[in-house]
């Protein structure tokens, strides 16, 4: 059981960490964008700008509804990073026991 469960918890944890960083290009990008630093009109920038909102949209959607609205300010991605901070200490609490046969 652990040789497949501590492996899987790992990769796990890496997509939790790909995932946070896109949120952050995603936001990154979207300053960028309000600030007319970057030019959208570029096919690369458009390409990776959404690439980013429909990987990072979808699980950010329903955290919008819940947070309120404070003008130009989006929460929302800061609200699912300290989310997915949260399930990484936890699976990390997971890994810990299954490594010493706790579980």
């Amino acid at each position: 059981m652990t040789v497949i469960l501590i492996p899987l918890l790992q990769i796990i944890n890496v997509v939790i960490n790909l995932f946070i960083w896109a949120l952050i290009g995603s936001a990154v990008l979207s300053w960028l964008t309000a600030f007319g630093i970057i030019n959208t009109r570029n096919r690369f920038v458009d390409t990776v700008g959404s690439l980013l909102w429909k990987i990072t949209e979808p699980p950010l959607r329903p955290l919008r509804r819940i947070i309120p609205d404070l003008g130009g300010i989006d929460l929302a991605p800061m609200a699912m990073i300290l989310i997915l901070w949260f399930v990484q200490g936890v699976l990390s609490q997971l890994m810990f026991r299954v490594a010493m046969g706790g579980l």
